[in-house]
């Protein structure tokens, strides 16, 4: 340990205090400490954050320079670059130790990688340490060696004989002298002319603070019911701690081992805090998925799919993005997306199926809608996820399986709640109407709705759809059969 000396940790996608190794680490070196945080939009492969997300990490610097202030830390802010500014900033500093957390994508690990070399070849020492997930990617090997192809046999090789450890405290801090530093609001990460934002500032506040307070109201209303609750989009059974876990302003350690003591202490039913443990660790799933196949968000795993006859319309493309389909769940969704950046994860796996079955365009055109209006908009997830509901990914639903929009309204939200909520035009039908209004298209008029003018009518029939996407389907293997 050294009595002297400054240390830099820069910050990524781990934008907290508590349970941070890379934070720790810097404190634990005895070193003054200076925060540094690097908006990257121009190392290449490094994809940029979308509309939603940059208005979250707008919000969660400034949680951060707060929280780093009370304890005498400066963060300082750059743009550009990060394999030159990170050394320019250590350099600057005096600094002989930079520590940072892991990240998954190939490009930002290219990143790093150049990093550490310019540090390492001035005699700055790096600690690099694992804070964004619960297993070091590489680490979770199946019978055969490599990464388990399936959710469900990943999982159960990462909990045999895992140790999770303890959350690590917010460490004694010594702050180095600041350095300058760029103006965040010059950043103009927020959107202005036209402003689209308010709903997500009525709906979210960003920071580690914030965090800590949704996992708790999530302990104490949520969890209890959330193995069957979770998929009610007009209930509270869901956690809403993804954009938070996406930035890092709380671990999934500190999540995970929540949660088990919540079922530990007999107030959660066991079955509810294994199925949430089961979520959290099918992000985690995602993020290795990534690791191992850094072009996730673009290729098709199954290569069957290379050869699948996706549609290009965009016509229909905005109708889905705008919440127009005529069917009101996945309008319901859509609306909810644009409205708070956020979407319920059942609702999430509906709209997908929808747009890639329904409407036989390509998932990468959900997967990038996502990424713009999501405020939680991961790489690893996004992309897993979208794979997933095509059909093209590890461990992916059957193609044949074609979620019908209605039937899953009527399971999922009985009585129109959620419909109402985000499509108003709807708000005065009956629940039996709600989720198919084109069935009575006359006795909606009582309700002051008229097909074709105040809401749409449906893009597509569902059976008519889920027939052209079997035939599709069907057409792609026999192309691959005979190329065979």
């Amino acid at each position: 340990m050294s009595a002297a000396g400054t240390a830099v940790i820069w910050f990524r996608d781990d934008l907290r205090l508590a349970d941070n190794p890379a934070l720790a680490a810097a404190a634990a070196s005895g070193r003054r400490v200076l925060a540094l945080y690097v908006l990257d939009e121009d190392s290449p492969g490094v994809r940029a954050l979308g509309g939603a997300a940059l208005w979250w990490l707008a919000g969660s610097l400034r949680a951060l320079k707060a929280e780093l202030g009370q304890h005498g830390v400066p963060l300082v802010l750059r743009r550009g670059e990060a394999g030159r500014i990170v050394p320019d900033v250590a350099r600057a500093a005096g600094a002989d130790l930079v520590a940072f957390n892991w990240r998954a994508g190939k490009a930002e690990q290219a990143v790093d990688e150049a990093v550490a070399r310019h540090l390492s070849a001035a005699g700055v020492t790096v600690e690099r340490t694992l804070g964004h997930l619960l297993h070091a990617p590489g680490s979770v090997r199946g019978t055969g060696g490599g990464l388990p192809r399936t959710f469900s046999s990943f999982m159960r090789a990462a909990v045999k004989g895992r140790d999770i450890g303890r959350t690590l405290p917010v460490p004694r801090l010594n702050g180095a002298a600041p350095l300058p530093c760029d103006d965040l609001e010059e950043w103009a990460l927020e959107p202005t002319q036209p402003d689209w934002a308010g709903g997500l500032r009525t709906t979210w506040h960003p920071g580690e603070a914030a965090a800590r307070a949704r996992l708790e109201a999530f302990l104490a209303d949520g969890l209890a019911g959330y193995g069957e609750g979770r998929d009610r989009p007009d209930q509270t059974h869901v956690s809403r701690l993804s954009p938070y876990l996406r930035f890092g302003e709380i671990s999934p350690r500190q999540v995970l081992l929540a949660a088990l003591a919540a079922g530990d202490a007999g107030t959660v039913p066991a079955k509810d805090v294994q199925k949430f443990e089961a979520e959290l660790y099918w992000r985690e799933f995602s993020h290795h998925l990534l690791f191992a196949v850094p072009d996730l968000a673009r290729r098709n795993l199954q290569a069957s799919f290379d050869a699948f006859p996706w549609r290009e319309c965009p016509g229909d493309l905005k109708k889905w993005q705008k919440g127009r389909t005529g069917y009101p769940i996945v309008d319901a969704g859509m609306r909810q997306l644009w409205q708070t950046g956020w979407m319920h994860n059942r609702v999430r796996m509906i709209v997908a199926s929808f747009l890639c079955k329904h409407l036989l365009l390509p998932w990468q055109d959900g997967e990038l809608w996502f990424w713009d209006t999501l405020v939680d908009a991961d790489l690893a997830n996004n992309a897993a996820s979208w794979q997933w509901v095509a059909g093209s990914g590890a461990d992916a639903a059957p193609y044949f399986r074609i979620f019908n929009p209605v039937l899953q309204g009527e399971k999922f939200d009985p009585e129109g709640t959620y419909v109402r909520t985000y499509v108003p035009e709807l708000k005065d039908v009956p629940a039996r109407l709600i989720h198919q209004p084109w069935s009575a298209p006359l006795e909606l008029t009582r309700y002051g709705v008229r097909l074709g003018r105040d809401y749409p009518e449906p893009m597509v029939e569902h059976g008519a759809a889920r027939d052209r996407a079997l035939r599709a389907f069907e057409h792609t293997r026999k192309d691959l059969r005979s190329a065979g």
